[in-house]
């Protein structure tokens, strides 16, 4: 069921946390901690719309307890691994494109187009929780879509993160474990709990929601996930070239052969 009024409340409940986590970006001079709110507006999304709900079925509570588990785990690992760093480079660029004022210009420059994209990639968040259908196979086959999503950002994260650790990491090229057989198991993952979250809003009759996980792949393949981020690395890593004649982009599979 699609709600108007429910969905726009959702879109005032983002819009204030953006401007919430703006005035924590002025005395810091930084907006890098946008990244650990990025998933902490669907949590509060979903909340506004469980809380506006007229009644909640076992698919809202299945909804609720998928999306606080990506949320919460997701916002405490990129909080814990940018702690005391500087400003990520793709903010310091962005800086400076827009000095003088970008302070102020990130409102909406970062914070806001942040709290948007949320808003509109909410839509499956929206159609599950106000859904009242029964639970139907399309919600396990979502559920367990989540589930190999959430293992591979998950574990993905975790790989990396042991793997800056070691002395003698920098410059070096993560190509072990889940990042054998895809060089960003973690964009996977992401997108691959979109679909599954797509899929339960789907059993509720929520189709329209589809473009959500279109979205939230496009973005991860072509904006702000892979395509940025391999933008320079091969520049900071010598080995990254060889890495990427190897190993696939996105989609996992077996490393391939590369002839010297």
């Amino acid at each position: 069921m699609f709600d108007l009024g429910i969905y726009v409340s959702g879109l005032g409940a983002a819009l204030l946390m953006g401007f919430g986590a703006w005035l924590l970006s002025l005395p810091r001079r930084s907006v890098s901690h946008v990244d650990s709110f990025w998933s902490l507006f669907f949590l509060l999304m979903a909340g506004v719309y469980a809380v506006m709900a007229p009644t909640l079925a076992a698919r809202a509570y299945l909804m609720l307890a998928l999306v606080a588990v990506w949320a919460i785990r997701l916002s405490i690992h990129i909080t814990w691994r940018n702690w005391g760093e500087g400003e990520d480079r793709r903010y310091q660029r962005i800086r400076r494109e827009n000095e003088p004022g970008f302070a102020w210009k990130s409102l909406y420059l970062v914070f806001g187009v942040q709290a948007f994209l949320a808003w509109v990639i909410s839509l499956p968040l929206l159609a599950a929780i106000s859904g009242t259908a029964p639970l139907g196979a399309l919600d396990f086959a979502g559920a367990a879509l989540w589930l190999v999503g959430f293992a591979f950002q998950a574990v993905g994260d975790q790989q990396l993160a042991r793997f800056k650790a070691r002395p003698g990491s920098e410059g070096q090229v993560m190509d072990r474990g889940l990042w054998r057989y895809t060089r960003h198991p973690n964009y996977f993952g992401e997108a691959c709990m979109w679909w599954g979250f797509f899929l339960i809003a789907a059993s509720a009759g929520g189709w329209w929601a589809f473009v959500s996980p279109v979205v939230i792949t496009f973005l991860l393949l072509r904006v702000s996930g892979v395509t940025l981020l391999e933008r320079d690395i091969a520049e900071r890593r010598p080995g990254y070239r060889d890495y990427v004649r190897r190993t696939n982009a996105f989609f996992p599979g077996p490393p391939r052969k590369v002839s010297r």
